[in-house]
Formats: C-alpha cells, structure tokens, sequence
C-alpha cells in the first residue's frame, strides 16, 4: 500500500510477527498502551504462530490431540470454513504443512522440497466447546485472514487509549478508525506506482501480491491448496471492509473462481489485477482508478 493522505500527528513504529507496524493517533500513545498493544500482539503470536514452537498449533503439529482453543478460533475458523466453501477447497485452514514444503518454512529456508495438497481439514479439525482438536498431526496456518484479525484487535485496544482518529497499519494491511484515509494501491510489477486509489472511513483495506513473501523459480505464499502450486493468473488482490479479517480473508479469496462471489455476498469493495496486467473490480466500485 502507498499512503496518499493523513492528518494524524503521532505516528508509533515497531517490527512484530515478521512485518512493519505503524500506528497513527492524534497525540503519542503512553507507555501503558504500547505495553497494552505488545501483549496483544504477543498473545495473539503465542496461539497461531507456526513459526513459534510454543505455539498452540505448533504443539498440535507434532502431535495432534486437543488444546484449549484460543479466544479467536471460532471467529476465524468459521470464517475459514466459509472461505474454503466458496474457493472449493482452494483455500484451507492446514495448508501451513504444504507452504513449508515449498520453502516458507519456521526457519524461512525457501528450499522447495515439492507440491503436496493440504489435507482434508474437514475430516481432520475441529473447534468448539472451548477446544482446538485435530485427529491426526498437521499444520494450522491462519495466513488467509489471521494478520486482519490481528489488525482488528490492535486497533480495539489503541482506540481505549486514544481519542480521534486511528489508523493501525501492518505492513500494508489496515484498520481505520475514523477517517477518511486515502490509500494508494501499489502496482505488484513497480513498487514506486499506483494503479489507483482506495478511499478507507471508519473500515479495513487489506491487500495481497505475489511479488511479496516470493522466492526461487516463481514460488510465492499464495498456494492452491488442493495442489500445493502457486497461483498464476491473479497476481495482486485489494479489499474493503468493515473489518480488517473480512477484508483480509477477501483478499485471499479473491486469487480464486468464487472470491468475487463471495465478496459481494460480504459487501466487499475490492480490486484485482491479472497476471497479464488487466485490472478488474468489484461493481460499483468506489476506488478510482488510473489509466
């Protein structure tokens, strides 16, 4: 994303969960708030971090079994389960397994050891009555939506300590709290371009491109869960939202056939660009658009 417009005065900046964060509100946070807003981040890292090895879905990928589910497994598994219906399977909830195979990895190898189809989550994971249960070891990774949700959450808590405006941003996916904020969608073949611009009040904007998270021959984060190979037709996806998990999970969804059904179910403005770099929106679309 490429900021086009702000009118907060006190912008806080930190590295967490592998990516930039940047916090606007209208005067400096106190100490408590960024403590506040780090255990946040934290608790969040410590439940859904594959990359963590004292994470619950680390201690579930050796083994399996059950563990108390964290606080947000409903709300992002329900979702999930949504976003894997709509994409036939395209998008799944224990795909973490199929992208270390291909080099994202707890240790960032980015050595492809091969494509392998995520299991079948529907036979293998279960969430509910305070408990996270696989049948069998595999791998939970929450990429589709997790790091909106955790947009969400940041901006709930730094919204208690701050008054007027907010703007939580991390690395590219943001929550606005007031507004408006003119974001500028960044061109996925030239960073230092826009192909347009998307108004954000009192919403999300989440985004996606294969040029980021990318590696080897062709290789990205964005897996075809039934076959473990990268996507190749859409290379870059925007969403709009009223929360930054929806509109994170849209941008995922929208690398797929049935993403853009799903987003108008979910009343999502939303952007796509083609890997022939055609440019593709939702109807009545409010970004605007360069020539």
């Amino acid at each position: 994303m490429i900021p086009v417009a702000g009118a907060q005065s006190a912008v806080w900046r930190f590295d967490a969960i592998g990516t930039v964060w940047q916090i606007e509100t209208p005067s400096p946070l106190p100490d408590d708030a960024r403590a506040a807003v780090a255990e946040c981040i934290d608790r969040f890292d410590a439940a859904w971090s594959r990359f963590r090895a004292d994470s619950v879905v680390s201690r579930l990928a050796t083994s399996g079994g059950s563990e108390p589910a964290p606080v947000d497994a409903a709300t992002m598994l329900d979702v999930y389960a949504e976003l894997s219906a709509a994409t036939d399977g395209a998008v799944n909830p224990l795909v973490g397994e199929t992208l270390a195979r291909r080099g994202y990895d707890a240790t960032y190898s980015f050595v492809d050891r091969g494509a392998m189809p995520a299991p079948a989550w529907k036979r293998i994971l279960q969430w509910g009555d305070g408990r996270l249960a696989l049948s069998e070891p595999a791998v939970v990774d929450v990429g589709a939506l997790g790091k909106g949700r955790l947009v969400d959450l940041v901006l709930e808590v730094t919204s208690a300590w701050a008054d007027g405006d907010v703007v939580v941003d991390a690395g590219g996916d943001l929550a606005v709290r007031g507004g408006p904020e003119r974001v500028g969608l960044e061109h996925p073949y030239d960073p230092r371009r826009a192909i347009g611009v998307m108004e954000v009040r009192d919403a999300a904007l989440c985004a996606s491109a294969t040029n980021r998270r990318a590696w080897g021959d062709g290789l990205h984060h964005v897996l075809d869960a039934r076959t473990g190979h990268p996507v190749r037709s859409i290379v870059a996806t925007w969403a709009v939202a009223p929360t930054a998990m929806r509109a994170d999970a849209a941008a995922t969804a929208l690398f797929f056939d049935g993403g853009p059904r799903l987003a108008h179910e979910w009343g999502v403005d939303w952007v796509r660009m083609t890997s022939d770099g055609r440019v593709e929106w939702s109807p009545g679309s409010k970004a605007e658009l360069f020539r």
